[in-house]
């Protein structure tokens, strides 16, 4: 994920760095911003920061040998080498999403974008998925396995608390725009349309 990112994120200073040369055509463009950014997101700065320094600092400021259900932690992390795959296969398949940093309602048509959007939307999915086990395995840890004693709560895990329960609120709602635009594209509803 770090050399695929790092990789999208050259490309668009290398195009970015003379803007009369025409390295990349706009759709391109638009397909790797889109790529880059939903690629460094969900799966650099979420595992790594989160995920990779949280799992080894919560249980630290807590006291506790291990997160609460090391299995579901373990679990998330699987998750993710599917989903960038399925990202980077967006990315590949016909012109990329394209969509600069959203894919959202304009895109419920079918005059935008085909395989590769799916492939996208899915990859998001799975990213949640992802983020959603791993929130609910910081709440409950942080909730249940504080030492006797400790009452008061280290600003970190306090944060990573907050963070988790934001996350693990507003996820579903994602899931379920992603999974109307998806119903949209393919069997002909109109979540989206005016």
């Amino acid at each position: 994920a770090v050399l695929a990112g790092t990789s999208f994120s050259s490309l668009i200073r290398w195009s970015l760095y003379n803007p009369g040369a025409k390295f990349l055509d706009p759709v391109t463009y638009n397909a790797v911003v889109t790529s880059h950014a939903l690629v460094m997101i969900f799966f650099f700065v979420m595992p790594v920061m989160i995920g990779g320094f949280g799992n080894w600092l919560i249980p630290l400021m807590l006291l506790v040998a291990d997160m609460q259900f090391p299995r579901l932690n373990a679990f998330s992390f699987w998750v993710l080498p599917g989903s960038l795959y399925l990202m980077l296969m967006s990315n590949i398949v016909e012109n990329g999403v394209g969509a600069g940093w959203t894919i959202y309602p304009p895109l419920s048509t079918y005059s935008y974008h085909g395989v590769c959007m799916d492939l996208a939307i899915l990859s998001l999915h799975l990213a949640g998925i992802s983020s959603i086990f791993s929130s609910i395995n910081f709440m409950v840890t942080i909730s249940n396995m504080r030492s006797v004693g400790g009452h008061l709560l280290a600003l970190f895990p306090w944060s990573i608390k907050v963070t988790s329960f934001l996350l693990l609120t507003t996820l579903p709602v994602l899931a379920g725009g992603l999974t109307m635009l998806l119903t949209d594209r393919h069997f002909n509803t109109s979540f989206f349309d005016p």
